[in-house]
C-alpha cells in the first residue's frame, strides 16, 4: 500500500486514463488534490482499481475531478461507489455567499431590534419592581416573615467588610484632591482654600459617589453572581416549590442592607477623605493637621453633609436593584452569570453618575450650592 495517494496518466487524446494509486484518505490525499487541480489534459476515465481505502474527502476530490473533465470513474470498490453516491447526492444548492440586505435596511432592522429589546427590558424591570413592592407589603402585613438574620448578614457584607477598601480609597482620594488643589491655588496665593476645596468636595460629592461606585463593583456584582448561580442550580425554583418567597428571602435583605449602609459608608468615606487631605496638607503645605480639621468645621456648611446623606440611600437602592435584577435574569448557561454580573456593575455605575448629575442640578436650584 502506498503511503501517499498519487496518480499516473495512461494513454493520450481520446483514450486517456488517470490511474489513481494509494489510500484516498484525508491524511494522504493532500498532494494528489493539488496535482489534480492543476491537471489540464483531456481525460476519459479515472481508474480506481489500484486505490486502497477511501473516505468522504477522497471521494469528493475524485468526484470533483471527474465532473471537471467529464470523465468516467471505473474500478471503484463497493465502498467507494457508496461514498460517491452519498457525496453526489449531498451537494448544497444554497449560494456560498447568501444575499446581504442593504445598509439602510440593516441599520433599520438593528434599531428596531434594539428598541424592542428596550421595551421588553422596561416591562421586566417594572415587573421586578412590582414583585418587590408586593413582597414589602407582605412583610409589613406579616412582620414574622421578615428575615432579620439575613439582613444583618448582608449589612455585614455590604458595609462592615467594605470599611477597609473604602477607607483606603477615600484616604488616597483626599490626598490627591488636596495636593492637586493646592498646586492650582498656589498660583493665586490662595493655598489656604485647599481646606475649603477638600472639605466640601469630599463631603458633598466624592465621598458618597466613590463609595457608591465601590459598592457597585463589590456588592452589586456579588448580588448578581450569587443570585445568578442560584438560578442556574435551580435553588430559587426549589425555594418556590417549598413555599419560600425568593423576594422576601433573598432580594429584600440585600436591598435594605444597601440602603441602610450606604449613608454610613458615604459619611465614613467623606471623613477619611478629609483626614487624607489634612495629612498631605500637614506634610507639604505647612497647615497643621488639627488646624485643617478645625477649619473644615468652619468652611463646610451643614447642608453639604445633608446633600451626601440624602444621595447615599438612593445610590444604595440603585446598586442593589441593578445587582438583584440582573442576577434574577440569568438563564441558560454559566456564561450568563458573567454577562449579567458585568451588566449589573455597568448599569449601576451609569445610573449613579446620572442621578448624581440630577442631584447637583436639584440642590443648586434650591440654593444648596
Amino acid at each position: 500500500m502506498r503511503e501517499w495517494a498519487d496518480f499516473s496518466l495512461q494513454g493520450q487524446g481520446g483514450d486517456a486514463t488517470v490511474v489513481v494509486e494509494g489510500p484516498l484518505l484525508v491524511s494522504t490525499i493532500g498532494s494528489l488534490d493539488r496535482k489534480l487541480r492543476t491537471f489540464d489534459q483531456p481525460v476519459q476515465r479515472i481508474d480506481l482499481s489500484a486505490a486502497a481505502a477511501v473516505d468522504t474527502v477522497g471521494a469528493w476530490v475524485i468526484l470533483r475531478f471527474a465532473r471537471e473533465h467529464g470523465a468516467e470513474i471505473v474500478g471503484a470498490s463497493e465502498q467507494a461507489q457508496t461514498l460517491f453516491a452519498a457525496v453526489d447526492g449531498g451537494d448544497a444548492t444554497a449560494p456560498i455567499n447568501p444575499p446581504r440586505p442593504s445598509a439602510p435596511y440593516r441599520v433599520a432592522e438593528a434599531t428596531g431590534q434594539l428598541v424592542v429589546g428596550w421595551g421588553h427590558g422596561v416591562v421586566r424591570i417594572v415587573g421586578f419592581l412590582g414583585a418587590i413592592v408586593v413582597a414589602m407589603l407582605g412583610i409589613l402585613r406579616h412582620p414574622s416573615r421578615f428575615r432579620g438574620r439575613a439582613l444583618v448578614r448582608q449589612m455585614e457584607l455590604v458595609g462592615v467588610s467594605a470599611l477597609g477598601i473604602v477607607g483606603l480609597m477615600s484616604f488616597l482620594i483626599g490626598i490627591v484632591v488636596a495636593q492637586q488643589g493646592a498646586a492650582q491655588l498656589r498660583q493665586f496665593g490662595a493655598e489656604i482654600y485647599t481646606i475649603n476645596l477638600t472639605g466640601r468636595l469630599t463631603m458633598r460629592e466624592l465621598g458618597v459617589l466613590m463609595t457608591a461606585i465601590m459598592v457597585a463593583g463589590r456588592s452589586g456584582s456579588a448580588f448578581a453572581a450569587q443570585l445568578g448561580t442560584m438560578k442556574l442550580t435551580e435553588e430559587i425554583d426549589a425555594m418556590r416549590t417549598i413555599g419560600v418567597s425568593p423576594m422576601e428571602a433573598l432580594i429584600i435583605p440585600r436591598i435594605l442592607a444597601s440602603v441602610l449602609m450606604m449613608p454610613l459608608l458615604g459619611f465614613y468615606s467623606a471623613v477619611i477623605g478629609i483626614i487624607g487631605g489634612a495629612a498631605i496638607a500637614d506634610a507639604t503645605l505647612g497647615i497643621p493637621f488639627l488646624t485643617f480639621l478645625l477649619r473644615v468645621r468652619e468652611v463646610v456648611p451643614t447642608y453639604d453633609l445633608w446633600v451626601g446623606l440624602i444621595k447615599a440611600p438612593v445610590f444604595g437602592l440603585i446598586v442593589a436593584l441593578a445587582g438583584c435584577y440582573q442576577g434574577m435574569q440569568v438563564e441558560g448557561n454559566a456564561e450568563q452569570v458573567g454577562l449579567r454580573t458585568t451588566l449589573a456593575v455597568v448599569q449601576a455605575i451609569f445610573m449613579v453618575i446620572v442621578l448624581d448629575a440630577f442631584f447637583a442640578i436639584f440642590f443648586s436650584e434650591i440654593g444648596w450650592e
